[in-house]
């Protein structure tokens, strides 16, 4: 059955959570037959993860999906049959306003962030109650393991089950202009925050005793990169060299070419929620750094992913995927011990990263768990 949808988002880490929100929208709409309408209140930040979107347009269709620029105070909008507030944002006081006067409330889904904690099976599609008024919204929490919400999973997906082919991946670098892989290069792109320590990983790379090409997103830390290998500016699709290291700084990528990039690379390092999960689809080995916390209660979503996702690695290998991400998010130091006996493993991680894969894939996913939960309110 077809409803009504507007999803909400606020922009908080530039592309994480609209990232999330675009893959859901579109999903909903291309899978579900569901109408969406996305508020975003960030159409510039929106717009580099998805290049038909123009930031200086209010309201625009874009891949059958209605795009507005979410701005304060929202104007009397008549509400969906569902509601989403994407990751604890607040909807607006006119919204909810608008929301009693309906003959039938619309289902308010307040869509978490995405956890392997424990405690997430039991919360996950509880309601609560307004505090003020006659209206109940509901948690809907995404994860790895059967009684949560599930994780976004397309249809490309479902039809990879192997890695890319050398034919495929040379075109992925050709549309990106960057060069074909050689033969005893590592090949890694790099998603991260601005603290992670790359100054250290630069020299380790740079030492490494077979060559390294790294490919970074235009942004801050592809100045900061530029800076160590020096350069003054990030300079966009030239190669810069140190020792054994190469990288080449590459203009942000809609979602679809940056699957592409995850499904072509080695090793990739991704951040936050939306790329953290593509890289599991991928089924290459990956590092995670997880978006920080003021009372450090990331470390403890790190470890609880961590102890699902090695469950069944080999105990050395465990132990060197740990040290490592621990590394990388400043629970630990980072030396060139701890890289080499990371990347000694992507052999084992690729094996496993499909076994991780299949295992992820024989649970229902988040838009197909969402209508469904929908379905039984209406």
């Amino acid at each position: 059955m077809q409803h009504r949808w507007d999803i909400f988002c606020q922009v908080v880490d530039n592309f994480g959570d609209i990232g999330v929100c675009w893959r859901l929208a579109r999903q909903l709409q291309r899978t579900h037959q569901q109408v969406v309408r996305l508020w975003v209140d960030d159409l510039a930040s929106f717009s580099r993860i998805a290049q038909d979107v123009n930031p200086a347009i209010p309201c625009q269709v874009v891949q059958a999906i209605e795009i507005h620029h979410w701005q304060q105070p929202l104007g009397a909008i008549e509400p969906a049959d569902v509601v989403i507030e994407a990751f604890a944002c607040e909807l607006p006081e006119t919204y909810v306003a608008t929301m009693l006067q309906q003959a039938r409330p619309p289902v308010w889904i307040n869509l978490e962030y995405l956890s392997a904690e424990d405690w997430v099976r039991g919360c996950h599609g509880l309601p609560s109650p307004h505090p003020r008024l006659p209206l109940t919204k509901y948690f809907f929490f995404p994860g790895f393991v059967p009684g949560t919400g599930g994780l976004l999973r397309d249809n490309t997906v479902e039809s990879r089950q192997d890695a890319v082919n050398t034919a495929e991946k040379n075109k992925c670098w050709e549309r990106i202009n960057i060069p074909a892989h050689k033969a005893e290069e590592l090949r890694i792109s790099l998603f991260c925050y601005d603290h992670a320590p790359i100054n250290a990983m630069i020299a380790i790379w740079s030492n490494s005793p077979s060559p390294v090409f790294l490919i970074v997103p235009h942004g801050r830390m592809a100045e900061k990169i530029s800076i160590l290998m020096g350069h003054f500016s990030a300079p966009l699709n030239q190669i810069m060299r140190s020792g054994q290291l190469s990288v080449q700084v590459i203009p942000f990528m809609p979602q679809d070419d940056y699957d592409q990039l995850l499904w072509a690379c080695d090793i990739n390092f991704v951040r936050g929620e939306d790329s953290f999960v593509r890289a599991q689809w991928a089924m290459h080995p990956f590092v995670w750094h997880i978006y920080p916390q003021a009372d450090r209660a990331h470390e403890s979503k790190l470890n609880a992913f961590l102890k699902l996702y090695t469950a069944d690695l080999p105990l050395e290998i465990a132990q060197a995927v740990t040290k490592f991400w621990y590394g990388w998010n400043g629970m630990d130091e980072i030396d060139l011990v701890s890289w080499a006996s990371f990347a000694a493993c992507n052999q084992a991680l690729r094996v496993h990263g499909k076994n991780w894969a299949d295992q992820l894939r024989a649970q229902d996913d988040l838009a197909s768990n969402l209508v469904r939960f929908i379905r039984n309110q209406l």
